[in-house]
């Protein structure tokens, strides 16, 4: 089991080094830099914007920067924002932390409504009370998170049932500009998860074993805590980090909308500022919450199952 997760770490290792350096490369190739906007001002002298392009390694050649780039990563520094002039390292924890409270809390909301829904659904499979969930998911599933994070930005802000905006300064001010952003991601997650566990529970119940345990006349409550979940438990554990992903892929796009201070709407300034070191930063820290969650699920399945090691190459 230890041999199988060091593997993971190493895999996750090479991925995370090969997505920075296809980022790195990309936005180095692509044409013009921060400087562009400030040579239309006719008051920027352009052996001043030289100097400042010199200052800040951009006339370096391309090989000589990767590698400057590389040096500076391997010892923890993430480089310069140009546009706040200050290091990278330094404007990340509080997005950083925003982000993951945002993640975090929509993940727990959706997990806990799909496993309990999708467990009852299971059970009761072919009933009304399975067809009911079965709609709702549909239905969620139909809308697109954006749309949906457009349509209640805009009720908010012409009611006033919630802020738009920020954070907020105490446990409730964060708990009210926080409800509209985790509504969205978890609408937009439990469909995918409630059909998963619906199907995982409702194969395992039409399981042989599940109906000669059934015959023995084992008791409902240990039917279900012995063999029914830790049987299930399989394919929702691998599920796991593809959750996070999805979770984590679309906080920053609803970030962006509700304005929330996280990573999304940082990528975008450093994206539209062409400020690369600060731009490559999210990137290499949502790909980082990535792959740590699939390392986490990964360990999960292997605690649940030791068996999936040995058949693992």
């Amino acid at each position: 089991m230890l041999v199988r997760i060091l593997q993971r770490i190493a895999q996750s290792a090479a991925l995370l080094f090969a997505i920075a350096t296809i980022w790195f490369l990309a936005l180095s190739l692509a044409p013009g830099d921060f400087f562009d906007e400030a040579r239309l001002n006719p008051a920027a002298s352009p052996a001043t914007i030289e100097r400042l392009r010199v200052t800040y390694g951009l006339t370096q050649p391309l090989p000589i920067r990767y590698g400057h780039w590389l040096w500076s990563l391997a010892h923890g520094d993430l480089g310069e924002s140009i546009a706040y002039r200050e290091p990278v390292a330094a404007l990340l924890p509080p997005r950083c932390a925003n982000t993951l409270l945002l993640t975090a809390t929509s993940l727990v909301v959706s997990w806990s409504l799909a496993l309990s829904l999708g467990i009852w659904a299971g059970a009761k499979q072919g009933g009304l009370a399975d067809w009911a969930v079965r709609a709702l998911a549909a239905i969620l599933l139909a809308i697109p998170e954006l749309i949906a994070a457009t349509l209640l930005v805009y009720w908010a802000a012409h009611s006033g049932a919630f802020p738009v905006g920020g954070k907020g300064d105490s446990v409730s001010g964060l708990a009210s500009h926080m409800a509209l952003p985790v509504l969205v991601l978890t609408a937009s997650a439990f469909p995918m998860l409630f059909r998963h566990v619906r199907l995982a529970v409702s194969e395992t119940l039409a399981a042989p074993y599940i109906r000669s345990a059934l015959s023995y006349g084992i008791s409902p409550a240990r039917l279900w805590l012995r063999y029914v979940l830790p049987a299930a438990a399989n394919p929702l554990l691998s599920l796991f980090g593809l959750s996070l992903a999805a979770l984590l892929s679309g906080s920053l796009l609803v970030e962006v909308v509700f304005g929330w201070p996280g990573l999304g709407p940082l990528f975008l300034d450093a994206l539209f500022a062409r400020d690369t070191y600060l731009l490559l930063a999210p990137v290499i820290l949502s790909s980082c919450f990535l792959l740590a969650g699939n390392i986490a699920a990964d360990v999960l399945l292997l605690w649940n199952d030791p068996r999936v090691a040995k058949d693992s190459p």
